[in-house]
């Protein structure tokens, strides 16, 4: 409990709210259980919060996508089921778009819409589970996505991970080593840029997670929810070097998660790609066979778990993404330039957090400081995770702790996508209040 009566916000309010949550250590929380506390804190205090919490999209989408699907939805595709490996125009888009911005060769027939990057994970590990008796765990390089551990929990599969922070660079190579060496490893998982840190792989970290990889069969699912968002280099010119780095150029064993939600601001329409490579694609296995009847890895995946799921993905919105695509391969749109708000936002919030005592947690790749961008991570003396996000909702200020990430650090997660510049000098206030109560 907060010992100050004179904070932003009401302690009386804030203490009530917590008490009726009986969490305990807000490290233990989950991002929704945050979100409806601070509901409850913002109604019962008539205050709004720099909300820090959830990472949402915070910025319009494209008329280039929502005229695509209302033109479908016009043309009468509601009405229609949409095929279960996607429309071809997606699909022969989505395949340029590798190509223009990973500098990947991936057949349309190896790209496949699934109802958002969460069921791209979710099916991509359910089959990789099964495609050998004697593998039963899923590795995650993190800190990563909470809901994709929920995801294996559901599943019944076992995972492990490790916190990446003190095994950058060629000190991965062992750590990851010692994990695929016991032969259980059936996948291995991260985001690239990282959800929650903004830590980004390097080309030479992307190459031992490659050739380990091929080293051990062991399948790559490499989660690209915030494509080309790592803004210290521009991504965003099609078919032309810098591209996003990806771990396809060094293993055939991967899958990748192309998300419309955050690149895109596509969020609501619940719709991503799964590109697989084409060598893991047509990749046959003993075991799917006897679990599903076919053998082939993708033939599964679509035939099997993704029409067992949801029967497809969202007519409509599979014209607005390849629409989309489409427009950004031409070089007609720049997506990127849409989304560069949060490079500035992140910033500005990251030094007004600095500037009041603060330390940033993930720092670096190797030596080169982080970019700016959707998310960063700070730490304030030798507070906990759990007892520092306890003490900022007092402030007006949520955010997530990094206790249900993976990560071993204590520190909160801070997401820039819903503090637009008309709140930093709320910000900047709360924070230098924070800092006189907390010396």
């Amino acid at each position: 409990m907060q010992s100050h009566t004179n904070t932003p916000i009401d302690a009386n309010i804030v203490d009530n709210v917590l008490a009726k949550y009986q969490i305990g250590d807000l490290n233990n929380a989950t991002i929704r259980e945050i979100v409806s506390i601070v509901n409850d804190i913002e109604e019962q205090s008539g205050e709004k919060f720099i909300r820090m919490e959830m990472g949402v999209p915070g910025l319009v989408p494209s008329e280039i996508a929502t005229n695509a699907e209302i033109d479908a939805l016009k043309k009468g595709v509601a009405s229609k089921y949409p095929m279960l490996e996607g429309i071809k125009p997606l699909k022969d888009e989505t395949s340029r778009f590798v190509k223009a911005f990973l500098n990947l060769d991936i057949p349309s027939e190896c790209c496949v819409p699934t109802v958002g990057s969460m069921q791209g994970s979710y099916a991509n590990f359910l089959v990789c589970g099964q495609i050998y008796k004697e593998r039963d765990t899923l590795l995650f390089i993190d800190p990563g996505f909470p809901v994709q551990k929920q995801q294996l929990d559901v599943l019944g599969y076992k995972y492990d991970s490790f916190d990446v922070y003190n095994y950058r660079g060629e000190a991965l190579r062992e750590k990851l080593e010692s994990y695929f060496k016991t032969g259980k490893i059936s996948a291995v998982i991260y985001s690239n840029p990282n959800n929650p840190t903004w830590v980004c792989f390097t080309e030479s970290e992307l190459q031992i997670i490659g050739e380990l990889a091929t080293k051990y069969d062991v399948v790559v699912i490499e989660d690209l929810a915030y494509f080309a968002m790592d803004f210290r280099q521009d991504l965003s010119k099609p078919f032309e070097p810098p591209y996003q780095v990806s771990v396809g150029h060094y293993t055939n064993n991967y899958v990748l998660l192309i998300s419309s939600s955050k690149a895109f601001s596509y969020a609501g329409q619940r719709i991503s790609m799964t590109c697989m490579s084409e060598y893991l694609y047509n990749r046959r296995y003993k075991n799917l066979q006897e679990r599903f009847g076919v053998d082939k890895y993708g033939q599964v995946l679509v035939t099997r778990v993704l029409y067992a799921l949801s029967s497809g993905t969202c007519h409509s919105a599979q014209h607005a993404l390849a629409a989309m695509l489409k427009a950004a391969n031409d070089g007609e749109f720049n997506f990127l330039e849409e989304v560069k708000d949060y490079k500035e936002r992140g910033h500005v919030m990251k030094e007004l957090f600095l500037a009041n005592g603060f330390n940033l947690t993930y720092d670096k790749d190797i030596d080169q400081p982080l970019a700016d961008g959707f998310y960063f991570t700070v730490s304030y003396k030798d507070m906990t995770g759990g007892q520092l996000l306890e003490k900022l909702l007092y402030y007006g200020i949520s955010a997530i702790t990094l206790g249900k990430t993976g990560s071993k650090q204590e520190s909160i997660r801070a997401c820039v996508s819903q503090t637009g510049k008309e709140r930093f000098e709320d910000l900047r206030i709360r924070l230098e209040a924070f800092r006189a109560d907390n010396p």
